[in-house]
């Protein structure tokens, strides 16, 4: 990777070279090793039918595909340093393929553990802040922008911390995707989608990228769509603060899309319903959010590091969200890889065998949805005092956000149910609620829907809502569920309302770990080899 200046070459040298340890050697052949690693995940080509789109529009997927490999290169950087020194020095090519799939030598699906030789366990801040650097340090500097999602901390030759905005560090890079923005931008038919991506290319230059979230709110009627540049923040386990680059390519299912359009407009109703007091309920949600459903052609980057994501829930922007709203976009033909290829062999190993009808894609694809719709239920800025939820409780935010859209998700799935809004046994999205712990569970604690869901799984069990039987499978028990699913809805929202760091710390200490017989019982599933997660053959090759 090119950087602008001598001194950005030597960091990034710098960074990769102290995360090396003396290479230990181990019994167990790295062949065999990597094998096993490789074992996790299962291959799904990503296609769709262009059919439907214009000339134009076809035209653009290649110039997109262009720009979303330069966020490949960005991640890079941001998760280890130097890309190419590091994968130069793995001779093993099933090793090199494991390290590409997790963008560095930590497995993402097992705690971030170091898999290759001679690495040490991978920073809390990724390669956002110096690795020497400690917590109070950051917390006494006078820097402003030092908590900006777009910056980097650095040392200048003294020694002291400095930023570097992204558009500095990667000033190269930005100004390729910027003109490749453009010239998509030159292509597009649909009014939204070119002033979306004219101004998303000047965000890249100016790393101010509210005007164009605010215009990508504003498309409704694009048939093709691309989500590119700094965005979350998962990657930075330190604070939390810093977004890193990826980027999804995607075409509208505009039949889908037209079913779910309803459920968006029923947010403010389903705000007031809250099992919280008002205060943590007086945010009303964006009136202009809309809930969508994509094929997803391409993924780079954040998105495509470990495990993949099936479904988005964008602007992060707090200000966008509380004027706009939020856009939801279903993919769904990575969330039927998911169920088809995970979800279905986890059925009938852990699920009490009574309950296995109860396992549906229609109810997976809706707690999947809800889950992203309830994103825009809760509160985003502190009931006391000033400031957000994601500034107050750091590294943790991400974790507990996906818990309560995972809770939330369920919760308005009940609420819909009982006015007529939805169809289907309720038995069934429960069951399949149920399935899908066991499924995103085994992603592990270095992801933010790991903790999750562990956490919801410990939790549920302390209050009865499931019991493991003899056999070894799990039955629900769909009174105490529901109670349960109350009762934790109401701890998280005060909680964020609250901006409770230390009571969020202990509830991800106490209750966000894997236990010794849940942890047996995922080993059954490993030793049926039904994969973790999906790794993704795409590109113009595969598209024809």
């Amino acid at each position: 990777m090119k950087r602008n200046a001598l001194f950005g070459a030597a960091i990034a040298l710098s960074l990769f070279a102290c995360n090396q340890k003396p290479v230990t050697t181990t019994d167990e052949p790295a062949t065999t090793k990597a094998d096993s690693l490789l074992a996790k995940y299962t291959t799904f080509q990503l296609s769709t039918d262009l059919s439907k789109l214009s000339d134009k529009e076809r035209q653009m997927i290649p110039i997109l595909i262009e720009a979303a490999q330069i966020m490949e290169e960005l991640f890079w950087y941001e998760a280890l340093g130097n890309k190419q020194a590091f994968l130069d020095d793995i001779q093993d090519d099933k090793l090199r393929q494991f390290a590409i799939i997790n963008y560095g030598p930590w497995d993402r699906l097992d705690g971030n553990k170091p898999f290759v030789p001679g690495f040490d366990n991978k920073p809390a801040g990724a390669n956002f802040y110096p690795k020497d650097m400690t917590k109070a340090e950051f917390e006494a500097a006078n820097l402003p922008d030092k908590t900006s999602l777009y910056t980097f901390l650095r040392r200048d030759e003294q020694g002291n911390l400095i930023i570097v905005p992204y558009r500095e560090q990667f000033k190269e890079q930005v100004h390729k995707a910027a003109a490749l923005l453009r010239q998509a931008a030159a292509l597009a038919e649909d009014a939204g989608l070119k002033k979306y991506l004219a101004l998303r290319a000047e965000a890249f230059l100016t790393d101010d990228y509210q005007p164009s979230d605010f215009a990508w709110m504003d498309m409704k009627t694009n048939r093709l769509d691309v989500v590119i540049g700094p965005i979350e923040t998962y990657e930075d386990q330190l604070f939390g603060y810093k977004a890193a680059h990826e980027a999804y390519i995607l075409v509208k299912d505009m039949d889908w899309s037209n079913r779910l359009a309803k459920y968006a407009s029923v947010l403010p109703e389903l705000q007031r319903g809250l099992p919280v007091p008002n205060a943590y309920k007086a945010e009303k949600p964006g009136a202009d959010a809309d809930l969508n459903a994509y094929d997803v052609v391409y993924y780079a980057g954040d998105c495509n590091a470990g495990s993949k994501t099936i479904a988005i829930n964008l602007p992060n922007d707090e200000e966008v969200q509380l004027k706009k709203g939020t856009r939801r976009l279903q993919l769904k033909n990575a969330m039927r890889a998911k169920y088809d290829k995970i979800m279905v062999p986890i059925n009938e190993i852990l699920i009490a065998e009574e309950q296995r009808q109860h396992v549906t894609f229609d109810a997976f694809f809706a707690n999947t949805m809800f889950h992203e719709v309830a994103h825009g239920l809760g509160i985003k800025n502190l009931v006391k005092g000033k400031g957000t939820v994601r500034e107050a409780l750091k590294e943790h935010a991400a974790a507990l956000e996906e818990g309560k859209a995972d809770i939330l998700g369920l919760y308005m799935i009940k609420q819909l149910h009982e006015k007529g809004e939805l169809e289907g046994d309720l038995k069934d999205y429960y069951t399949t609620f149920m399935a899908g712990i066991f499924r995103s569970v085994r992603f592990g604690a270095s992801s933010a829907h790991g903790k999750a869901n562990m956490i919801r799984f410990n939790f549920f069990q302390e209050k009865g809502a499931f019991e493991r039987l003899a056999n070894g499978t799990y039955r629900v028990n769909f009174d105490k569920l529901e109670a349960a699913m109350t009762e934790l809805s109401r701890l998280i929202l005060m909680l964020q309302g609250d901006g409770d760091y230390a009571g969020v710390a202990k509830l991800v200490a106490e209750k966000g770990a894997i236990g010794s017989q849940l942890q047996a019982d995922l080993k059954r599933v490993d030793a049926a080899r039904i994969p973790v997660d999906i790794v993704f053959e795409q590109g113009l090759k595969v598209l024809n």
